[in-house]
């Protein structure tokens, strides 16, 4: 970046990894379209470039900003949040290993962990990743792995994470942090203890519903490099349109971020008060079990809400097909508003299984719309 002495979020965000290009001068870097390279003779590679599976300029750009979010050494970009997991299991993982992940894991990384990593040989058991006590009796002698999402999709449970890098720690194993619902600009989990950070980019680090991609950092360089081997042979890299997508969202993570999570402020208030909601979801509450902890390790409480209505099933998917400014859909993390049912949608995977999410449970994903609007449009669905 232009200015190494820069710390601050919002000057990293928009210039980490990226210098005006020397030819031209564009203040932004270019997409480089391009599958291969000219080499200086043979072996003589012009700028560490010799093939785009490899390497890509565009995608080195944003690599290095998200390491510099993070707080880590090094950063790797995918093709998806689920390429990069993939990525991370089988780097770290062997036939005979053992994971322990949350009991309110998100719906895909359940499936990956039961549908395909299990196929490898490796074992997986659910703890409540907000008791670090559940966490430890999960350990076994062969636990190399323990898996976090704080807060977690879709209950909205915070974990310790300092606490939790003691007990990875003592057992042997890392800690993995899923930091997708907060970004790195409302938590950095390396500087709690964390061994690696996992993101899908396609929520809030681009936060336009235009691109897919995923994320990993790490603070040690080692396992960079060994990750970075296993990004480069397996090959479910970030093309580089994505990376400059991915780029130009991070340019206002920031002010996305803070309107993201006043807007939900705002929501769950109107929530709290409905006759038709029983429960919310939200750590910026008091009431929340986590919420002295987020407080502690989060800059604000995000945008992600989630509650539960009387009635049942049926009434959840009614709020779902009355709201109108709320999208009905899946994903998260853009600048529109998104509402979603999680037991038929994103975590239908986890149907039957200690996973299983509330029949009766709605999620939100608040966008930076105009929070009058937005409560008002609830307000009709709620009915």
């Amino acid at each position: 970046m232009n200015d190494r002495n820069a710390q601050n979020f919002e000057t990293l965000a928009i210039h980490a990894g990226q210098t005006a290009e020397a030819t031209t001068g564009a203040v932004v870097p270019p997409i480089y379209q391009v599958s291969t390279y000219k080499q200086d003779g043979v072996g003589g590679l012009r700028g560490g470039y010799e093939y785009s599976r490899s390497a890509n300029p565009t995608r080195t750009a944003l690599e290095e900003n998200l390491a510099a979010l993070e707080g880590g050494r090094r950063g790797l970009a995918f093709a998806s949040g689920l390429a990069a997991e993939d990525c991370l299991l089988r780097a770290l993982l062997r036939p005979g290993d053992h994971v322990v992940i949350p009991n309110d894991a998100y719906g895909g990384t359940f499936r990956l962990f039961a549908k395909v990593v299990e196929k490898w040989g490796v074992e997986w058991s659910v703890a409540d990743s907000a008791d670090p006590a559940a966490v430890r009796a999960a350990l076994t002698d062969r636990t190399k792995v323990v898996w976090v999402e704080t807060p977690s999709n879709p209950l909205l449970g915070i974990s310790d994470i300092a606490a939790l890098a003691d007990v990875a720690r003592t057992a042997g194993a890392r800690l993995v942090v899923d930091n997708t619902f907060a970004s790195p600009y409302l938590q950095q989990p390396l500087a709690l203890g964390a061994d690696v950070v996992v993101h899908s980019t396609t929520k809030y680090m681009g936060g336009h519903s235009d691109v897919v991609g995923g994320a990993l950092v790490v603070s040690d360089a080692g396992l960079g490099e060994e990750l970075a081997f296993h990004q480069n042979s397996m090959g479910a890299i970030a093309g580089p349109f994505d990376a400059w997508l991915v780029m130009r969202g991070i340019k206002t993570l920031a002010v996305r971020m803070d309107r993201h999570s006043a807007n939900a402020t705002r929501i769950v208030e109107l929530l709290e008060r409905h006759p038709e909601v029983t429960q919310v979801y939200y750590p910026g509450l008091p009431s929340h079990p986590g919420h002295e902890i987020a407080a502690k390790q989060m800059r604000a409480f995000g945008g992600m809400v989630s509650f539960r209505v009387r009635g049942g099933e049926e009434a959840a998917v009614r709020v779902c097909d009355r709201a109108r400014l709320f999208t009905l859909g899946e994903s998260l993390g853009g600048v529109e508003s998104l509402i979603e049912h999680p037991g038929r949608m994103t975590h239908a995977s986890a149907a039957g299984s200690a996973l299983e999410v509330p029949a009766d449970l709605v999620r939100l994903s608040v966008g930076i719309e105009s929070a009058d609007d937005l409560a008002a449009d609830l307000t009709a669905a709620l009915g």
